[in-house]
Parts: C-alpha cells; sequence; structure tokens
C-alpha cells in the first residue's frame, strides 16, 4: 500500500536487488530512521475493482481470467470491516456497502453465469 502510506516499495525493493541491505537504506518516509523500522501503523487499506462496463459496447461482460478491470478504488479505515464497507460504497454509488440480502437476491436474480455485475 505505498500509495496510502507514501513509502516508496519499488525504490526500496530496487535497492535491495542491488545488494544494499534495509539498514543502509534510509527511510524516506521518517528521514531519520531505516528503512527497516517499521513505523505502527493504525489504519487498514483495500483495494476493489471497478468493472463499469456500460460505457463499452462491445465489451463481454462475463468475468473470465483475461477480465480487466476498468479502474479500481481505495479506501482507508481503522478496521478491516470498515474499509470493506467504504471500498463497496464507492464502487457502486447505491450500495450501502456488503448487505448479504442484496447479495443473495441479486445472485438469485443474475442466475450462474459469472459478470461483471456480480
Amino acid at each position: 500500500a505505498s500509495k496510502a502510506t507514501g513509502y516508496p516499495l519499488a525504490y526500496v525493493a530496487a535497492k535491495l536487488a542491488l545488494g544494499h541491505d534495509l539498514v543502509q537504506l534510509r527511510n524516506s518516509v521518517t528521514r531519520c530512521t531505516t528503512a527497516c523500522f517499521e513505523p505502527s501503523l493504525d489504519y487498514v487499506v483495500a483495494k476493489v475493482p471497478r468493472w463499469d462496463l456500460q460505457k463499452f459496447s462491445t465489451v463481454d461482460a462475463r468475468i473470465g481470467s483475461a477480465m480487466q478491470s476498468v479502474g479500481e478504488v481505495m479506501a482507508i479505515g481503522r478496521t478491516f470491516e470498515e474499509t470493506i464497507q467504504k471500498a463497496l460504497r464507492m464502487v457502486d454509488e447505491t450500495s450501502l456497502g456488503f448487505d448479504p440480502i442484496r447479495f443473495d437476491l441479486e445472485l438469485n436474480r443474475r442466475g450462474s453465469v459469472s459478470s461483471s455485475q456480480k
């Protein structure tokens, strides 16, 4: 979650691949500790893909192994449950989050074919 924390994961990974160790590298977020210092984070980050396929008239909406999303949402919260609820509300503006009753209704309505709407 380098976007959420600001910690440059790719930069550190590249330096490690070049033979540096975490003690040699400075933490670019704190600027005073080493890269192996792990600050306590009091939040959870979740990313959920979006399949907003209504804008593409020729796309096949059935989900398969090669299906690609058209974007993603990122949510930050204090707990996993809060974060998932926020992310689901951002994916679908009509949703109040994860609602098991709505999930069952949608599943029955759409049948057994996997699609981008499930």
